[in-house]
Formats: structure tokens, C-alpha cells, sequence
């Protein structure tokens, strides 16, 4: 079900009408959910009630995180301000707020003020907002003291909760009604993505599952793609944002804001795709990229010529299947913010990671500078964040999964969308970590000869270091019985971050879109893909190392040599960036370049040959190399590829 135009739902029903369920397939799409659970522990001898809120656990997907406020009532306010514009929040439900903030243990008290103080911050709260609340004001008026206490509390709290809230439902035996709705299109605060709302026609330019509520008519099943033998479904998330990040002007504003970065809507690609090893994904044209280095040494080029700069022309070459490469257009990088739990973010911090990414999304720091610099777009792709690896499991299975297919709709939408080349970017807390656990398990790395030195405020931090190793040491021993498959990879050490990284190389692969790395997340993903699919190391270009010891390994393991030697640290994604203008330089120059020797142009023009170059080949829908199976909407399966390298 979606809502357009605003940011907060509440959704009111009776006892068993099916509120909760329909509260919880509006938040279906985010990948994580922090669900806000208000109500009291309860007598430990009420096998009833603990029943009921068992029900409510097992509904929850693993990616959803879950925060008590019963033991004290005003902390709800507290954690509604505080949240943060790319967070999705599930709070369920009033009724047990209410229940608390009435317990003798918390009065005296001012209810009234409690219940305005909760409704500014559902006003003002920048993350998206779903509340459950019962419906207690169309029973007989209850008898007893207490019971009148508690209808009238609710039903104050509902009135003033509806008020702030952007659009209202009251589900009657399963069936969601609609009490309001916005008076007019609008956008959620701060960022935050706004909904479409049921039954209104979608407007212009506009696209109803860009906030992610699935389009559904009640509380049915959120949309979902099984994978087979995953014994359960997982919701596909929504794909985030895309930023466009503008240059700011050489003077800064007389009112001293920042530059804004607009946001475009973007469509939902269902694919139903099945993910497993060896498919078959095409390759780049194995002729066009040695014909147009050799083209090279027939140009009129002064010295040596473009030196190791050379392969930059040949990759693309190989992947725009022609020997007369054009610069690259159109870019977009996607920077996946996905945060490590336990030792692996020994040195750093979720509260840091989160702070880049919402730099991104706000149009400031290092990556959106060079991006605008770049005149590229910005996608900011949350990842579910990753459990400890020395203890367990990073993430589910079914997790997994979908991150898998979510990064692979990721690549497919920017093809969809006209991109040229994608960037790869990364910046949770304990990626570097979780990298090295992956190149470890599927190099025979060993963890100090691929994690580099922790450097915290400019001072390096060895004791962190020394975390980290023992964390990955710990991790490999906990699995060291376990397959080396790719997905087995994933769910016991890589997590979110670099599933979701692994579907977008496969996505990419399929669509024939080609990739820059940089960092220990991208080269740990194609390290993964290579099982999956041995293609997608093709479509990978490695402009720098940056110094980083696991970048240095996996890139000889994967056949990519870097192209500079630069040793920047900017984070990843922002390497790549910054070389990026070189890499275009050369592209440029070496489609303009005339023949030489007697044939050439005494007007240094190209010969004939090159004005007939074909233009930059827009990504294909599908190559030869994929094969499907039914229509676009149905699963679609990619055979195993016997010959991949």
C-alpha cells in the first residue's frame, strides 16, 4: 500500500484487526526497519500475552532492529527526534505506551503534556514514521476508573498523534480504510523520501515505489521474490535516491547555505531473478580492445605515447565493442553504507559511517564533491548492517539473498536510465574488517598481510589493528568447516555491504556496464562473483590501490592491474573519482587522434575511418550471453557458465 505526498502513517484498528500486519507491510521495502517496541515486559506468568508478543517477533525479518521504550514512556519522544532522515521507524504500539505512561510507578505526571510532547516530535521527526495504535472510542464507555482512564488517554493520544501525522488508516477485519490523506503533494523533512498515497493517480514524472510502500491493497504479503530452496521470502527494499551533486560556486552564498543536490524518482525494476554459481554473463568484445590498442601505434602521437594508459583505452574498447572508443558519460556512483558489529569495527564507529553517508545524500564531503566535479549522479544504498563475525554468522541466508538481488536492480536501473559507468563506493565501520575475512576465506590470505594499519584523528592505532586481525582470526576458525561457496561467504563473513556489492557487479556484468573499484568492498565483491559469475571480473577497471594491502592482493588474484600509484586515501569510491578525469582525458584524446605517416591529415584531422566510429554503445537490455526464460515478469535463470575463466 502506498501514500503519496507524505512522510507519517498512523494506522489505527481493534484488537485482531489486522493493524499490526498492514503497519508492517507499509515499512516491507526498507532494508532495515527499526522497529519501536513500546509496550511493558508483562506478568512473566501470562502465557498469553507472552504468546502474542512472540507472534510479533517472528513477523519481523532479521534486518530489523528492535528498541524497548517500556520502561520509561517519554523516552518514545526522545528516540522519534532523534532519529535520522534515511531511517525507517515502526512503532508499535500506543495502546502500551499509553498503559505505561499510566503505571502508578510513573505518576505523578503531567499526561497531557507527555502526549503533546509525543505528538511535536511525530510533527518534526525527519525519518520515515509508521505508528500502530487500538481503536478503543467505538466500544461502550468502560465501567471501571482505571479502564476510563485508559480509553480517554488513547483516545487524546490518537487525536493529537492523527493531527501530525501526514496520512491516517483504520483497518476494520483486515481491510485498511483511509481517514486522511494530504491536501497536497508534498516531501518528507530533511530529505526523508515521501509515499504515494492509495488510489490516487500517479502524477507526472512521478513513481509510486520510490518510497518503498509496497503498492498492495490491504495487509496481503509485501512484495516478495523466493528464491527456491530458501525455505522463506525476503522483501525486496526499494531502490534509494539518486543524487545529483552540483558543483558550489567559486564565492559562498550571502545567506551561507550549502549547495542542494535535487533527487530524481526512480522505477522499480522487478526482475525475479535467481542468483546462483556459474551463470553464464556475457563477455566484453574480445577484438575491439586489442584493435584499438593497436590502432594506437598508428596515431601521430609525440614520444611513447599513453604508456600503462594504454588499457584504460583497451577496457573500453572491449566494453563499448568497438576499437574507437568514446570518453565515458553519464556516471553513477553508488556508495553502500553497510556498518560491521563486534571486532571488526575496532577503530571506528557506526555514528561516523552514518555521518558520511549523510554527507552524500546532503551534497557535501569529499566523495560528492568529486562527483559533482565529475558531473556524476549519487545513489546512497543503505546495507543491513552485518553481526559479528567472531560469534556468528554475519547475516541470514535469506538476507543475503536479498541483498544480492537488490544490488543487482541497482546496476539494471542506472543501465535503464542511460548510465555509462558505475563507481563503487563504501563507508561503514568495519569494512575493511569483513573484506579481509573474505579474501582470507577465498585467497588463503592471511589476515595481517591484508589488513592495513587503523588510523583514527591523523594517529595510528595499533591496538585496533590488532582487533581487527584477532576478529578475522576468530571468524576463520569459527568457519573453517564450512563451504567456501559464495554465499556461504556472504552469510558467514561478508555481510550486507559486499552482497549488496556482489549483485551490482552481477548486474552490471549482465547489462554490460562497466565498473570502477578502489577499495577492500569492491574487490572483495569480485572476489565473491567469481563463483557466481566468472564474467563480472571483466567488466572491472582497478584505476588505483590506494595503498590498501587487500586491494593490492585481490587485485592480482582478479587480473586487475591498478593503473595508477597515486596512494590516495580520500575513502573508497573517492579514489576512483579523482582519477576519473584522467581516464576520460585519455579516451578523448585517443578518438581524436590523426593517423601519422603519409597518409595522415596535414590538418592533424582523424582519418576517415575514425569519423565513422560508431558513438558510445548504450548498455544492452541483454547480450548474448544471458539467456531467459518467459516474459520480463517472470523468474529468470541464467544457465552455468562451463567456460568461464
Amino acid at each position: 500500500m502506498s501514500v503519496d505526498g507524505c512522510n507519517t502513517v498512523l494506522v489505527l484498528g481493534g484488537i485482531r484487526s489486522g493493524k499490526s500486519e498492514f503497519a508492517e507491510s507499509l515499512v516491507a521495502d526498507a532494508v532495515v526497519v527499526r522497529y519501536v517496541a513500546t509496550a511493558a515486559g508483562g506478568d512473566p506468568d501470562d502465557a498469553e500475552w507472552a504468546a502474542r508478543l512472540e507472534a510479533h517477533r517472528n513477523r519481523r525479518p532479521e534486518t530489523w532492529t528492535t528498541e524497548e521504550t517500556g520502561d520509561d514512556p517519554r523516552r518514545l519522544a526522545d528516540v522519534l527526534a532523534n532519529a535520522q532522515p534515511h531511517e525507517t521507524l515502526l512503532v508499535d504500539d500506543l495502546g502500551g505506551w499509553i498503559t505505561v505512561l499510566l503505571d502508578p510507578v510513573h505518576q505523578p505526571a503531567d499526561d497531557t503534556a507527555t502526549i503533546t510532547e509525543l505528538a511535536e516530535a511525530v510533527r518534526a521527526c525527519p525519518a520515515r514514521l509508521v505508528l500502530v495504535s487500538p481503536e478503543v472510542g467505538l466500544s461502550l464507555v468502560p465501567t471501571t476508573p482505571l479502564g476510563r482512564a485508559f480509553a480517554d488517554a488513547l483516545g487524546s493520544a490518537n487525536r493529537a498523534v492523527a493531527d501530525a501525522c501526514a496520512a491516517v488508516a483504520l483497518v476494520v477485519a483486515g481491510q485498511p480504510c483511509w481517514l486522511k490523506r494530504p491536501g497536497a503533494p508534498a516531501t518528507g523533512p530533511a530529505g526523508a523520501p515521501a509515499v504515494p498515497f492509495p488510489g490516487d493517480p500517479a502524477p507526472a514524472g512521478s513513481d509510486r515505489h520510490r518510497a518503498g510502500i509496497p503498492a498492495q491493497a490491504g495487509p496481503a504479503e509485501p512484495d516478495a521474490r523466493v528464491t527456491p530452496g530458501a525455505g522463506a521470502s525476503v522483501p525486496e527494499p526499494a531502490l534509494p535516491d539518486v543524487l545529483t551533486p552540483a558543483v558550489p560556486p567559486a564565492a559562498p552564498s550571502a545567506d551561507g547555505t550549502a549547495w542542494a543536490a535535487p533527487t530524481m524518482a526512480l522505477p522499480m525494476v522487478a526482475t525475479g531473478l535467481v542468483i546462483q554459481n556459474g551463470m553464464e554473463l556475457p563477455l566484453p568484445d574480445e577484438y575491439a580492445g586489442p584493435q584499438a590498442v593497436e590502432r594506437l601505434a598508428t596515431r601521430d602521437v609525440p614520444g611513447a605515447g599513453l604508456g600503462i594508459l594504454e588499457r584504460v583505452v583497451g577496457f573500453a574498447a572491449a566494453t563499448q565493442g568497438t576499437p574507437t572508443p568514446q570518453p565515458w558519460g553519464p556516471v553513477r556512483v553508488l556508495l553502500l553504507h553497510g556498518d560491521h558489529e563486534g571486532g571488526a569495527s575496532a577503530g571506528s564507529t557506526a555514528d561516523e559511517s552514518a555521518r558520511r553517508a549523510a554527507q552524500a545524500r546532503g551534497g557535501v564531503g569529499v566523495l560528492a564533491r568529486l562527483a559533482a566535479e565529475n558531473g556524476a549522479t549519487l545513489q546512497v544504498v543503505d546495507a543491513p548492517t552485518a553481526g559479528p563475525i567472531e560469534i556468528g554468522p554475519a547475516l541470514a541466508a535469506e538476507a543475503v539473498e536479498s541483498a544480492l538481488r537488490h544490488g543487482w536492480r541497482l546496476a539494471e536501473e542506472a543501465a535503464d536510465a542511460g548510465v555509462h559507468l558505475l563507481v563503487l563506493a563504501a563507508c561503514g565501520a568495519g569494512t575493511e574488517a569483513a573484506a579481509a575475512a573474505v579474501l582470507a576465506a577465498t585467497a588463503g590470505a592471511e589476515p595481517p598481510a591484508v589488513l592495513g594499519r587503523v588510523v583514527r584523528d591523523g594517529t595510528v592505532d595499533d591496538t585496533a589493528w590488532m582487533s581487527r586481525c584477532a576478529t578475522v582470526r576468530d571468524a576463520l576458525h569459527r568457519t573453517r568447516h564450512a563451504s567456501r561457496d559464495a554465499k556461504t561467504v556472504l552469510t558467514e563473513l561478508g555481510g550486507g555491504d559486499i552482497a549488496v556489492a556482489t549483485g551490482i557487479l552481477l548486474g552490471a556484468t549482465a547489462r554490460r556496464l562497466p565498473v570502477l573499484l578502489d577499495g577492500p568492498v569492491g574487490v572483495a565483491a569480485g572476489m565473491v562473483s567469481r563463483d557466481l559469475a566468472g564474467q563480472a571480473r571483466h567488466w572491472c577497471l582497478l584505476p588505483d590501490h590506494g595503498g590498501h594491502p587487500a586491494v593490492r592482493l585481490a587485485a592480482d588474484v582478479l587480473g586487475l592491474t591498478p593503473l595508477l600509484d597515486l596512494r590516495l586515501d580520500l575513502g573508497e569510491g573517492a579514489n576512483a573519482l579523482a582519477a576519473l578525469p584522467l581516464l576520460r582525458s585519455v579516451l578523448a584524446l585517443a578518438a581524436a587522434l590523426p593517423a601519422r605517416g603519409g597518409d595522415a591529415d596535414p590538418a592533424g584531422t582523424p582519418d576517415a575511418d575514425d569519423d565513422e566510429a560508431p558513438e558510445f554503445a548504450e548498455p544492452e537490455p541483454a547480450g548474448p550471453g544471458p539467456t531467459t526464460t518467459g516474459s520480463d515478469d517472470e523468474e529468470r535463470t541464467y544457465a552455468p557458465d562451463r567456460h568461464a575463466g
